[in-house]
């Protein structure tokens, strides 16, 4: 009996003091009624490149002496803005993370000024086996044939012709959240006009490859290329050079005749024969 009594008054005393919480914590908030601010959501998980529309919005109470800078309070101006990162669900919005205004939905939102756009087609070995992913870095690899100097045979040869470029997109995804490899047909990348032109000429005259490099790594991968020779250690052979002329024969040498020398002659008269002798 003392033992069930005594459980009563612990139980009461429990309630009592959740009780006296609830309405501490009311009071305070009461007293306190600028401490927090609502500021604009994500209602959902949203990728970069998406419009907003207002299921993807709400607002938040979020402490105000911690707003996040650029934090947006109201949701109507943020209808059809899009985003050029992703954002999860309850992840604040801010102006950093908005296209400009008037641009429009997709991959030309992802673009930086003054750069464009080009496509590139791979396999599961050129698209570094799927690991080739939005947001990632890699090296353009061209392998071709060399025009050997002086008329000589042409070489094959490896060499990396662009680096450090940013992978935006592969096939038609955009998502920068998802790091398992897939194996895509296409690689989207983002390169200067100069570099446009230069990926579209090894493109033409060779095969392309991928080499995924470290984000982080901004050191240039500077190299002479890789041919058959330096591959299996060959010494480079010397170009064959050109067969020497045959020398000109000399000039014919003129050969002046001798003068004859002079000759005494005589006349001998014998009877009635007249003969002439020279000495």
């Amino acid at each position: 009996m003392k033992n069930r009594r005594a459980l009563v008054m612990l139980a009461c005393a429990v309630l009592l003091g959740l009780v006296a919480v609830l309405l501490a914590s009311r009071w305070l908030l009461r007293q306190n009624p600028g401490s927090g601010k609502q500021i604009v959501v994500a209602a959902a998980d949203v990728n970069l490149g998406q419009r907003l529309v207002p299921d993807m919005l709400k607002l938040a109470e979020w402490p105000a002496d911690s707003l996040p800078p650029g934090a947006l309070l109201t949701p109507a101006k943020l209808q059809g803005r899009v985003l050029k990162s992703s954002a999860l669900r309850g992840e604040p919005l801010t102006e950093a993370k908005l296209a400009p205004v008037g641009t429009l939905g997709g991959l030309s939102a992802l673009i930086s000024e003054g750069r464009r756009a080009i496509t590139v087609r791979v396999n599961d070995v050129v698209g570094v086996a799927g690991f080739a992913l939005p947001g990632n870095f890699v090296d353009i690899i061209v392998h071709t044939q060399s025009e050997a100097a002086g008329g000589g045979r042409d070489q094959a040869i490896s060499k990396i012709v662009l680096e450090r470029m940013l992978v935006l997109a592969v096939a038609q995804e955009v998502s920068r959240d998802d790091t398992k490899p897939r194996v895509v047909n296409a690689v989207t990348l983002e390169v200067t006009p100069e570099q446009a032109e230069k990926l579209d000429l090894a493109r033409s005259v060779g095969t392309l490859s991928l080499a995924l490099r470290n984000q982080i790594d901004p050191r240039p991968g500077v190299t002479g290329g890789a041919t058959k020779g330096s591959l299996l250690g060959l010494r480079a052979e010397a170009p064959a050079e050109a067969p020497a002329a045959a020398p000109a024969p000399p000039p014919p040498r003129l050969v002046h005749a001798a003068a004859a020398p002079a000759r005494h002659c005589i006349a001998v008269i014998d009877g009635m024969r007249s003969a002439q002798e020279c000495l």
